[in-house]
């Protein structure tokens, strides 16, 4: 079956947006075999919709080379895997009541479109060592990145024992076991995010709020990874969403240039999955060609923008380049 997603794709997708799926999926893989990285942006809520399947193999078959992703897609990912089973599917979400809505909120379930998370056995499973591993952080003076408090937490194998799903389709855990460089700007915007600010607020069980780096810690970190890889590598940018997961690393290119006056390439790729409209002023619509007054892309960058359901098209996209 090698190769069928991407001769399927080549037959049947000629035209509109079918054609930029091939066309973009193809400059993926052109650039990889030129010896090219890929930075790949997530936001939306991709890890609820369970995009580790193919995105943890991407990683594994180094595919992919850096991720910057919203702090819901960071522990969404980890809730999957030790909660799948009791998640609650809501096919009809489009007809609930907002007594529907109630009534999932009092039996403990978050919704996110037509997929409900039980707060117990997902954040709370996860939220306890997480308290754990700050408390201990801060208790010898330590301070680190939200994704590597994950990445401690999942390389422990504390969490093992309650897998749901099969450990291979955990994006993070593949690239927790790649060592692989994850920005994730905006991280108080999680669950997670939350919790660690109530319980510095609380001081009860951690009380200093530098043991979680913050977001001017992350850009400083990006700066000095692309600043390292552009010297050796193009890299590209796949954009799945909008967000900050897209707008906060694609500025480092001009932030080198203009504020540090470093020179360094532009992005080498550009691929954007989105719905947005860019008429109306949305920095996640704006169109590729946009970017490059900012000093982001060339005139030369392949970019392609694909206007459809990032559910439907990454994965076929991933299917593509795990074929080639």
């Amino acid at each position: 079956m090698a190769g069928y997603i991407r001769s399927f794709m080549k037959k049947h997708y000629k035209h509109f947006n079918a054609a930029v799926v091939v066309d973009a999926s193809q400059a993926y893989c052109d650039l990889l075999s030129s010896g090219g990285k890929m930075m790949v942006t997530l936001a939306g809520a991709m890890s609820t919709a369970e995009l580790g399947k193919s995105l943890a193999e991407m990683i594994r078959k180094d595919k992919v080379h850096a991720i910057t992703c919203t702090g819901a897609n960071l522990e969404e990912d980890v809730f999957n895997l030790v909660a799948n089973k009791l998640y609650k599917r809501v096919p009809h979400y489009r007809q609930l009541s907002p007594e529907d809505e109630k009534k999932l909120l009092e039996d403990g379930y978050n919704r996110v479109t037509d997929t409900c998370i039980p707060e117990e056995q997902a954040m709370m499973k996860i939220d306890r060592p997480l308290v754990q591993a700050w408390h201990d952080a801060e208790a010898k003076g330590e301070r680190k990145f939200p994704h590597e408090f994950f990445y401690d937490l999942l390389l422990s194998g504390k969490l093992k024992d309650q897998y749901q799903i099969p450990a291979e389709d955990s994006w993070l855990l593949a690239a927790a076991e790649k060592k692989l460089p994850i920005f994730v700007p905006g991280w108080e915007d999680s669950t997670m995010g939350n919790s660690f600010a109530a319980e510095v607020t609380m001081k009860k069980n951690v009380s200093d709020p530098h043991v979680v780096k913050g977001g001017i810690e992350y850009m400083m970190d990006l700066l000095k990874w692309y600043k390292q890889e552009s010297k050796k590598h193009q890299i590209g940018f796949f954009q799945i969403g909008g967000g900050i997961a897209g707008d906060f690393p694609i500025c480092v290119v001009p932030c080198l240039h203009e504020d540090l006056k470093e020179e360094v390439s532009c992005w080498a790729y550009f691929c954007q999955i989105s719905d947005s409209t860019t008429s109306y002023g949305s920095y996640s619509g704006a169109v590729p060609n946009e970017k490059i007054t900012w000093g982001k892309l060339e005139t030369t960058t392949p970019r392609f923008v694909i206007e459809s359901d990032a559910t439907i098209v990454a994965p076929l996209m991933f299917g593509y380049v795990l074929d080639w």
